[in-house]
């Protein structure tokens, strides 16, 4: 449904037409090399592997695409681990319809796209020497908060290997890693972290 309405609001520009959609890496990589848009416009969640991966793999083969990140999930987790993966622009989806065009004409245009506000907070960390954003989710490796969303969100070991197509013995390795990190004693903590974790970012 928000792509339906996505595609909608860009078809009424006049100087813009969408190409192609996709709702995982698979095929959005496919439409990307097959269509050559002039940018791509990515959500972090995806079905299978999240978008961060998508940016990755576009950049390790060379697929040269301007894209713009659109995700529900707060800048100050996503932003600039969106931005290390390739993205030109991070947007959250709560903002109106008007900034999202302000976005994809910066991006076309050859510039970087952030929040305001939040550019003035990671500029702020640069200054003052901080590399993160100071919360303990910050300590996640991308894949790892890939998996720890999953986990949010319901899904078994075994359903979150399929969906990422990993082992499962992968999959239980990262879990680990997740509660070293955020020092939970097992994974009946993991999973309530988690569930907040996702409650919080929608």
């Amino acid at each position: 449904m928000f792509r339906e309405q996505l595609v909608r609001l860009i078809n009424k520009m006049d100087d813009m037409r969408v190409c192609g959609e996709a709702d995982n890496i698979r095929d959005g990589f496919a439409l990307i090399k097959r269509a050559k848009p002039s940018i791509a416009i990515v959500d972090i969640t995806l079905q299978g592997s999240s978008g961060l991966e998508l940016l990755k793999d576009l950049r390790a083969q060379g697929v040269a695409v301007p894209a713009l990140v659109l995700s529900m999930h707060d800048e100050s987790l996503y932003a600039e681990r969106a931005l290390r993966a390739g993205a030109r622009g991070y947007l959250n989806k709560r903002e109106d319809s008007a900034e999202l065009m302000r976005a994809i004409r910066q991006v076309l245009s050859g510039e970087i796209y952030l929040n305001i506000s939040f550019m003035s907070r990671m500029v702020n960390r640069m200054i003052n020497g901080h590399n993160s954003s100071g919360l303990p989710i910050d300590r996640l490796a991308d894949r790892e908060l890939e998996v720890f969303d999953l986990v949010g969100r319901g899904l078994t070991t075994r359903q979150i290997a399929v969906q990422l197509g990993l082992g499962v013995t992968t999959v239980d390795t990262y879990q680990a890693r997740i509660k070293e990190k955020l020092n939970l004693e097992n994974v009946a903590r993991l999973r309530v972290e988690a569930g907040r974790w996702v409650q919080r970012g929608e």
